[in-house]
């Protein structure tokens, strides 16, 4: 109602100068055209629906814009800088931007990356380069136990909740996916109405807290779930067991945003801080995890369930993997999250200190299921600061399956990164339980624009893939990428890292693995 009335006051003076121009003085004319036309600016602002901030803000939302004109040279200095003052990456931003937008993604001029710097990654194309597929590649989801697999795309919609997210920025993303064919993650806040209409294929999460399969003292229901997962637009179920932007803690959702219809869906206090369980009441060791795992499967009727983790140390994973060998179940899919993964609210030296980054992770999980001969039942997700198509390309010669990606998705549909999730004061009404705010949020542009990003973003990698001589995920592997690791040497992942043979850690443990594999037990994490 203020944007409203903000435009009213505007018309208002407008007129009030028009009445006094009547005395003949130039001045009030001048003045009754400029805020006669501020007014005119505003009306359109708050009636077109391309442009979320201009529907909030209108008439000084244009201020950003005018920002966005005077690129780079304004924006590299004092809008793209992170906390610690480096800027931040404007390459992906631009491409989610622009390929949400549907603009034309090539550029003048070369890099403006500084490839001299440790660190510095890059793929090595193959001078032989193959013809892209016919048909964008796909990757099936389900293991021998799972009597009904999923084809999930290569960049999906990863966790996040109704609740962190208002309802139209579900609404958009889900019926963007549908519109896709990719897969929507719900995120832990349970699911919602929302995620449910606009026919979109959903993930969907439970974690610690057991959100919409939730007894009355917090505990598992059964029931519950079993009459939710049988939904046919629910094609998975994952099992959070950690967060990369907050590993060790539960998902936390302030108080200004548990609105009484938060607190319905998840079955909590309204207006009070919702914190789930640091750990899950189910289970306490991996072999109690891969039993619960089996559960959650027959429950479901036999579609695909596995887990999403932050990767702490290689001996959990092990231990994890020890249990599946014991148990005979296995996961259809695991979801490696990567340290630099966002959220909406978490402690900040969580976020700067805490779990492995994805790289890292990813490369533990995947030789884990190589060495223990699993590897050919379970499927690998990546998700943490995946945005373009090299991105996917690269967690693919990583040991990931498929990717997804959060932040991307905000972007895609007009978040601006304001850093105001937790505040419930989200400018672009994406991340904010405020109707008012949400509103503006216009579901039908901004399905398009998730659609379009995801789109070209995989069309991206596939063409990259054919120019590494890749005709297939398949064909990809660590000799394609390589890192800088000092002044005058490169290396490639195939080099820098371990990488075990299938069965390998069964057989004959490497000696770098025999002291993690030793003390790894199914009955116990460390």
């Amino acid at each position: 109602m203020v944007r409203q009335l903000a435009v009213i006051l505007l018309g208002v003076v407008a007129l009030g100068f028009a009445v006094a121009a009547g005395g003949g003085s130039v001045y009030w004319v001048v003045g009754a055209v400029l805020v006669g036309a501020l007014c005119v600016v505003g009306v359109y602002d708050l009636l077109q629906t391309r442009h979320t901030i201009l529907r909030n803000y209108p008439v000084i939302g244009h201020l950003r814009y005018l920002m966005e004109k005077l690129r780079p040279e304004l924006q590299q200095y004092f809008i793209e800088r992170d906390y610690d003052g480096r800027p931040y990456d404007r390459e992906r931003r631009s491409i989610i931007y622009e390929r949400a937008k549907g603009i034309h993604g090539e550029q003048a001029f070369g890099t403006e990356r500084d490839i001299e710097e440790i660190g510095y990654e890059y793929l090595v194309h193959s001078l032989a380069p193959v013809p892209e597929p016919d048909e964008v590649p796909r990757v099936l989801i389900g293991g021998p136990d799972c009597t009904q697999p999923y084809s999930m795309s290569l960049l999906n919609v990863s966790a996040m909740s109704f609740g962190a997210l208002s309802a139209n920025a579900i609404r958009a993303l889900n019926r963007g996916a549908a519109a896709g064919g990719f897969a929507h993650d719900t995120g832990e806040g349970g699911l919602t109405p929302y995620h449910l209409e606009g026919g979109g294929d959903l993930v969907w999460e439970l974690g610690s807290g057991y959100f919409g399969a939730r007894r009355a003292d917090g505990r598992f229901d059964p029931d519950q779930f079993a009459e939710k997962a049988a939904h046919p637009n629910v094609k998975c179920i994952s099992l959070k067991l950690s967060q990369g932007a907050k590993p060790g803690i539960g998902g936390v959702l302030p108080a200004a945003k548990v609105s009484d219809e938060i607190a319905t869906y998840r079955g909590v206090p309204a207006h009070q801080k919702c914190v789930s369980p640091a750990s899950h009441a189910e289970f306490s060791t991996p072999r109690e995890l891969i039993r619960f795992i089996g559960r959650l499967r027959e429950l479901a009727g036999g579609k695909p369930v596995g887990f999403k983790l932050c990767v702490g140390t290689r001996r959990d994973v092990l231990a994890v993997c020890k249990a599946m060998l014991a148990e005979q179940i296995t996961p259809d899919f695991i979801i490696v999250d990567g340290a630099e993964g966002g959220t909406a609210a978490a402690p900040l030296e969580y976020e700067d200190h805490m779990g492995k980054p994805l790289t890292d992770g990813l490369m533990i999980v995947h030789n884990a299921l190589v060495g223990t001969g699993l590897r050919d039942r379970i499927r690998v997700g990546a998700s943490g600061k995946v945005a373009g198509g090299a991105d996917i390309v690269k967690r693919l010669t990583q040991g990931a399956d498929y990717t997804n990606a959060a932040r991307a998705m905000m972007m895609a549909v007009g978040c601006i990164q304001a850093q105001r999730c937790h505040t419930n004061t989200c400018p672009t009404g994406v991340a904010t339980q405020d109707p008012r705010r949400a509103r503006a949020l216009h579901v039908g542009d901004k399905t398009v624009r998730v659609q379009r990003y995801q789109e070209a973003t995989v069309a991206q990698a596939v063409q990259i893939m054919a120019s590494l001589g890749a005709e297939s995920p398949a064909a990809l592997g660590p000799h394609m990428l390589y890192k800088r690791v000092d002044a005058t040497r490169t290396s490639s992942y195939a080099d820098l890292y371990e990488w075990l043979e299938p069965g390998e850690l069964t057989v004959d443990p490497p000696e770098s693995w025999v002291a993690d594999w030793t003390a790894a037990h199914p009955d116990a994490f460390h």
